[in-house]
């Protein structure tokens, strides 16, 4: 199941809001029943979602999340870009095959 946070970003995106700041733009909140995060302030000059618009989020959300996790993969074995371009200067063919299985081995979803 998708963070609250990952289908809200994703329901403003839908509604032409590309940034939410979840310091003053939206402000969750857990629930002490255990129930999971709610909203608890709305500051968007788009209409506050209805938990049936977020369920519709579900499936967009669970392939974003997924699709991070594999950028962050991604990012940790690419190293770091200095790296990189003295790899590319010495052996642009050897890095192109490194940065391929990188891929290959992390697809995004």
């Amino acid at each position: 199941m998708a963070n609250l946070s990952t289908k809200i970003k994703i329901y403003c995106e839908a509604n032409g809001v590309s940034n939410v700041d979840f310091t003053t733009d939206v402000m969750l909140q857990d629930d002490s029943d255990g129930n999971g995060a709610y909203i608890k302030e709305w500051n968007l000059d788009i209409a506050q979602p209805t938990d049936a618009q977020l369920t519709e989020q579900e499936t967009s959300a669970n392939t974003e999340e997924a699709n991070n996790t594999v950028r962050s993969t991604r990012r940790t074995a690419y190293g770091d870009i200095g790296e990189q371009l003295d790899e590319i200067y010495k052996d642009i063919d050897g890095w192109k095959a490194r940065i391929k299985s990188i891929k290959d081995a992390n697809p995004k979803g």
